[in-house]
């Protein structure tokens, strides 16, 4: 009789695999209190006391909930831009709201740093642009500001990069996903790689020093040798930022996800392998990791943060921004204060009629308690640091959760130091998760990996 054979736990890549520590689903705490536990009702008297309150500098981020074209897998807050009329209404609100908003500000407060996101920005008139930067200019006392800027690079035409060019935007993103023909029909995202290199050369020519590449793994019909091949691409294209996202399959909460075939989907040990690979083949080729999803040539203000243990994280993930305060601007913008979350209408017409009444149109949020912001510390060192001093009361309520993770190795507890081992990238957020003292169970977030 052939004795037993005893084998220990699978390693993919470098990472070991726990497939029980991965079955909760968890947020990605792109703040804490996350977004799940913001209540509706309006914001707008402790929004504006807030703004009274900011002294200092302060970031801004703009939305632009638009698109040219949707793809099918995204979850964000966006509509198709193929109306004049309605990009028109949407941004005429937007520079009023910059306004409105600036008005409540202290005359000490600079803006230090401004970002466009969506949606697409690019999805509006390069000319747009520029007003709305010229809006910013007249309303807000900028301090020599980073500008950046997400991108869709089918839609980023010649006038776009000289809009960029002009005034003076040194950061982009640009939405790749994938680099396969096949995986792109799959979501609904045609983009060859000839675009790609187009736009990455033309945002280099027009003084963009730092492009990110937004990739995901876990994708329908993705292999591994697929995602190897587009990382592989996105090394020789010099992105200097990588972003390799998971994707979340939520078709319940998000429609227009019905149309990928989730019997295509890869299953949970899939996905790990890939974030595992993935994770090595880019720090292999000098990627310096940033978090638990984030990468960055070591030159880059990111990895730099990472080293310099500075890493911050916001509503746009991982970043290098130490500005306390980011003021959304648009629809579904979302405004962090040290003791309140608020978000903006996402309706963009209920949006323009909150603005154009000159109502500030904060209607969802949640006021941060003591409490709420001691354990936001400690996940965003978790997170940000790979370490986090923690309160005896709370290592003590939360030790047998806390307790499968030390006992597999992935983290180390010295008195009320608690020390993420290396190789644990994988089970960041659902260590973090530990002291999350909202999670029920009842809520749906994506997969931890």
């Amino acid at each position: 009789m052939a004795a037993d054979v005893m084998t220990g736990p699978e390693v993919l890549g470098k990472w070991t695999y726990w497939p029980e520590l991965l079955e909760r689903p968890v947020p990605r705490y792109t703040s804490y209190p996350t977004a799940a536990e913001f209540v509706e009702e309006s914001f707008e008297e402790r929004q504006a006391e807030a703004l009274r309150k900011v002294r200092g500098t302060v970031s801004l981020y703009l939305h632009i909930p638009y698109c040219r074209e949707i793809c099918w897998y995204c979850g964000c807050n966006t509509g198709a831009a193929n109306k004049t009329q309605r990009l028109a209404a949407y941004l005429e609100a937007l520079h009023h709201e910059i306004a409105l908003v600036s008005r409540h500000l202290h005359p000490s407060v600079k803006v230090s740093r401004i970002a466009f996101g969506g949606g697409s920005p690019n999805a509006i008139k390069p000319t747009d642009f520029v007003r709305l930067v010229d809006s910013l200019t007249l309303n807000f006392r900028l301090q020599d500001p980073v500008l950046s800027i997400e991108l869709d690079p089918r839609t980023l035409a010649a006038d776009w990069l000289m809009a960029i060019r002009g005034i003076g935007v040194i950061k982009a993103s640009l939405g790749v996903q994938t680099l396969d023909p096949r995986v792109q029909a799959a979501i609904g995202r045609i983009q060859p790689r000839e675009m790609i290199e187009r736009a990455t050369e033309g945002l280099r020519k027009a003084g963009v020093n730092s492009i990110n590449f937004d990739l995901m793994y876990g994708l329908p019909f993705q292999t591994d040798e697929i995602l190897a091949e587009t990382l592989d691409q996105t090394v020789a294209m010099g992105a200097d930022r990588v972003a390799l996202f998971g994707y979340a399959h939520v078709p319940h909460m998000i429609p227009r996800q019905q149309r990928i075939d989730a019997s295509e989907l890869p299953d949970q040990r899939v996905r790990f392998r890939m974030a595992a690979e993935g994770y090595v083949r880019l720090t292999e080729a000098g990627y310096q990791p940033v978090g638990f999803d984030h990468f960055a040539l070591p030159g880059d203000d990111l990895a730099v943060a990472a080293s310099a243990g500075t890493l911050r994280r916001n509503f746009q993930g991982f970043t290098e921004d130490q500005s306390p305060v980011l003021i959304g601007l648009g629809a579904s913008s979302i405004s962090e204060f040290p003791d309140l979350y608020v978000q903006t209408e996402k309706n963009a017409g209920r949006y323009r009629m909150l603005i154009g009444a000159d109502q500030l149109a904060g209607r969802k949020g949640v006021v941060r308690s003591a409490e709420d912001r001691h354990r936001g510390e400690v996940i965003t060192d978790l997170l940000c640091r790979g370490r986090a001093a923690v309160p005896a009361d709370l290592i003590a309520t939360n030790r047998d959760r806390l307790e499968p993770f030390i006992a597999r190795g992935l983290a180390r507890l010295d008195g009320t130091m608690l020390t993420l081992e290396h190789g644990t990238e994988a089970y960041a957020r659902s260590i973090a998760a530990v002291f999350d003292a909202y999670r029920s169970g009842a809520r749906q977030f994506s997969s931890a990996v």
